[in-house]
């Protein structure tokens, strides 16, 4: 015997699950998995449950695609290990379910669209910085501590009452950045002290 069952997911406390629930409930669920987790989250307890209760002929049916995947590809990754097992998949908003041919395609279609998109976002991005470093621009972060600075702070350290701690305070910065910055080894450093 087959069954729908439904996933309903909102990202804060703040949001009701009532919505999902009576869309999911129309639309011929008898359980579903419900839980209160943002997207990003890779753990959600609910979501893996759902995931291990459906078999093959069943069909896993949400409200809107986004309350199933992270990611674009998270989704589409989902979706072909559902396939896969012989699981239908069905988003109430968007109108797709992969239990047709038709289905299949025009959530194929989807997923190539957004492949096609990644691609034109890497493309754009590698002709900006190329453009920028014909211009002498070079990209990634600014640098926490210019030269300068990298020998005040060695100057500094090599005065046994003044902790690494201290210093990096006093220039705005963690103890890791100077530890990473500034060559330090052979100075003698209190840092038991103040640490």
């Amino acid at each position: 015997m087959t069954h729908r069952i439904g996933y309903a997911r909102v990202s804060t406390d703040d949001q009701e699950l009532a919505l999902q629930l009576d869309a999911l409930s129309v639309a011929g669920c008898l359980t579903v998995y419900q839980e209160k987790a943002s997207g990003k989250d890779t753990e959600r307890p609910e979501l893996m449950q759902c995931l291990k209760a459906l078999r093959s002929g069943d069909t896993l049916v949400v409200w809107r695609m986004d309350r199933l995947g992270r990611s674009l590809s998270d989704l589409v990754k989902t979706i072909a290990d559902l396939e896969a097992r012989g699981v239908g998949f069905e988003s109430l908003t968007e109108k797709i379910e992969t239990s047709s041919a038709t289905g299949k395609l025009m959530f194929h279609v989807f997923a190539a669209m957004a492949e096609f998109e990644r691609n034109l976002i890497r493309e754009r991005t590698q002709a900006g910085l190329i453009a920028a470093r014909a211009r002498g621009r070079v990209g990634g972060r600014r640098k926490k501590l210019d030269e300068q600075q990298k020998k005040e702070i060695k100057a500094l350290l090599r005065d046994p009452d003044i902790s690494i701690t201290e210093v990096a305070k006093r220039y705005g910065v963690s103890r890791t950045t100077i530890y990473r910055n500034v060559e330090i080894e052979n100075l003698a450093l209190p840092e038991n002290k103040g640490s």
